[in-house]
């Protein structure tokens, strides 16, 4: 595919946006907290819960410095699609062939698995409060209530849904930390980087992990369907990028504060995966009663649930254009947009087949390739940002300068050393390690 040259870059600048050339101005709910709270999930929550409990406030500058990491690649995407015109896809397809042989098997095999834990994931806090369906049943109803909300509903009323979703995670979540009472000191104390002994990969995993997915390459779709398309768009983008993922940094360090004042008290080891925010739950119980504890499952839920109608969303458009483009269908085609046939495809992909799951458990092979592909996927973001907001494929005036390709090169680096732990983790039980 041939890069776009200068002539398509200025006609794509002078460009009426759908608001007719009214100014751009920023909106507190926009794309970004959208990506934001899509990214957070139960895992993102139990890790760094288990981070408080094991090394108090010693791990909080991960957590910030995790937070700079996706403002720096959410940014990226987005610039991308708001200097260029073009999607995420079709900058991939730009570097060659190799991205749509690694993106198409990923797509659909992280698809199939993540539908079935994120269904899951939302079912949990449900069983445990309300236990007249067991857990996989939970789960099916979760799923199906994502695929209702994400087939019929418009982005503007999953952008106020997502928004609405935030605020309850934020309340519960934030509210919980303020009544732990956190240690002032201690906690300015952990903005000093520290690597606890024996803690390595650890702090890796919690800065590059929480928040992390496939969803933020959907940040571009996201922005398009906002009505965001052109270049005047690029500080509201910025400042709504940055905003979103400053709240996501506020909820996170809750979970931290929680970790290290409520968890590591009660000298409790939490279960690995999400059953460890029902064991959190059952303290929270005990020590503050019914109420406190009922509220963070329903800050759980809002995390968890989130997620789903997120994806189901954001990922779907990111397969219809990745479907749309191998059938020689432009980006933007009604066929790749929200409502559209390759859109419906995905979303039902996502959320029926997954259910065989809940029958079958885990199938070891399956989980196996997606952890192989998932621990490749960062890494690939991040790599393929810096071939696509460096040369000819970007305007000059929207490329890279020296700090932004340094920010994203350390990036890069730290999301291929956790992709290449990842792989040895996920390909441990098949080399009998």
């Amino acid at each position: 595919m041939s890069h776009q040259n200068e002539t398509d870059f200025a006609a794509h600048e002078a460009r009426a946006d759908d608001d007719g050339g009214a100014p751009a101005k920023w909106k507190i709910v926009g794309p970004g907290l959208v990506v934001a709270a899509t990214g957070v999930g139960a895992a993102d929550m139990v890790a760094t819960l288990v981070a408080g409990s094991r090394y108090g406030y010693g791990l909080l500058w991960a957590v910030v410095l995790g937070v700079v990491l996706k403002i720096i690649l959410v940014e990226g995407a987005g610039r991308f699609t708001l200097a260029t015109g073009r999607t995420i896809f079709e900058g991939w397809r730009s570097l060659g062939r190799w991205t749509t042989w690694y993106f198409g098997p990923y797509i659909m095999i992280w698809g199939f698995v993540y539908g079935a834990t994120a269904m899951s994931s939302a079912a949990l806090p449900l069983a445990a409060v309300f236990p007249v369906l067991p857990l996989w049943a939970w789960a099916v109803v979760m799923g199906l209530l994502g695929f209702v909300m994400v087939w019929f509903g418009r982005y503007s009323t999953f952008e106020k849904i997502t928004a609405a979703l935030v605020g309850l995670m934020f309340v519960t979540v934030v509210g919980l930390a303020v009544i732990a009472t956190p240690n002032i000191p201690e906690m300015l104390k952990g903005l000093v980087p520290i690597i606890p002994e024996g803690g390595v990969l650890y702090t890796l995993a919690l800065a590059g992990g929480v928040g992390g997915t496939i969803t933020l390459a959907a940040y571009g779709y996201w922005l398009r369907e906002k009505g965001w398309f052109t270049p005047k768009w690029m500080r509201v983008m910025r400042i709504d990028n940055s905003m979103a993922y400053v709240v996501t940094g506020v909820f996170v360090i809750a979970m931290l504060i929680v970790g290290a004042e409520v968890v590591r008290s009660a000298g409790l080891a939490l279960s690995s995966g999400d059953e460890g925010l029902l064991d959190l739950y059952a303290v929270l119980r005990a020590e503050y009663g019914d109420v406190v504890g009922t509220g963070f499952l329903i800050g759980f839920w809002a995390a968890s649930f989130s997620s789903i109608i997120g994806v189901w969303n954001g990922v779907s458009l990111m397969f219809a254009d990745f479907w749309g483009n191998v059938r020689g269908k432009e980006s933007g085609h009604p066929d790749t947009r929200v409502g559209g046939k390759y859109f419906r495809f995905y979303v039902l992909w996502l959320t029926f087949p997954p259910m065989i799951l809940f029958a079958l458990g885990q199938p070891i092979g399956l989980i196996l390739v997606y952890g192989m592909l998932g621990s490749l996927f960062m890494p690939f973001l991040a790599l393929t940002l810096l071939g696509l907001l460096n040369g000819k494929r970007i305007p000059k005036k929207w490329a890279n300068r020296l700090h932004t390709n340094i920010a994203l090169g350390i990036t890069a680096l730290l999301f291929a050393v956790l992709g290449v732990q990842q792989l040895v983790k996920t390909l441990a039980p098949v080399l009998g390690g």
